[in-house]
């Protein structure tokens, strides 16, 4: 049985360079569930522990049906008031707004083959087993378009100084946002140490 593995299929979406550049990402489906609040907290914690089974459960309903995939890496998109924090730069973000005040859907990419019903259906295991929070899990769609992206390779709190990067080359092609701030987690950061890490930082712009 082939097992589909998504970072090996869509290499547009799961690689990008150490210098900002344009892609164009098409429309996915995914696992996901909402919050608001620091990411080093025990709710966001607690909402990745509720995303990650209800993920292995449709891995093995497809699995059954001769659908096999590797479970895709952990996603995020963040955003923050922006009438609150008006004339906040996507590179001064992390530095200038309390991360109580970030609100986050943490997501994890579905192939193009499982179903909303597969979805309702993995939820409902997870509920059975316990995982309260999985009630809150939803279906999700979107379609980015055009976005600026780069690889992030070293601990979150560098960030700014890519982001940077990304805000630059923005100005100078006369680039706007166009919608939430995109993470890719390459790496595992429960078990990576801070300096390996790697991040598609992704900005969907006009």
């Amino acid at each position: 049985m082939n097992k589909l593995d998504l970072t090996k299929t869509d290499k547009i979406y799961y690689t990008a360079k150490t210098e900002p550049q344009i892609v164009y990402i098409e429309k996915a489906h995914y696992l996901s569930i909402v919050g608001k609040g620091d990411p080093s907290g025990e709710a966001f914690a607690n909402n990745i522990q509720a995303l990650y089974p209800t993920a292995y459960a449709i891995k093995f309903m497809c699995k059954a049906l001769n659908n096999d995939f590797v479970v895709p890496k952990l996603e995020a998109l963040w955003s923050f008031d922006e009438e609150k924090y008006n004339n906040v730069s996507i590179d001064e973000a992390p530095l200038k707004i309390p991360r109580s005040e970030w609100n986050y859907r943490i997501m994890i990419r579905m192939p193009d083959f499982v179903t909303k019903e597969q979805v309702e259906t993995a939820i409902d295991i997870a509920i059975k087993k316990q995982i309260k929070l999985a009630s809150t899990i939803e279906f999700y769609e979107m379609t980015e378009g055009k976005v600026i992206q780069i690889l992030h390779i070293g601990p979150f709190a560098n960030e700014p100084e890519t982001l940077k990067q990304i805000q630059e080359f923005s100005k100078e092609n006369n680039l706007q946002k166009n919608g939430m701030h995109h993470e890719i987690y390459l790496s595992d950061f429960r078990k990576t140490p801070p300096e390996k890490l790697r991040t598609i930082l992704r900005e969907p712009v006009k």
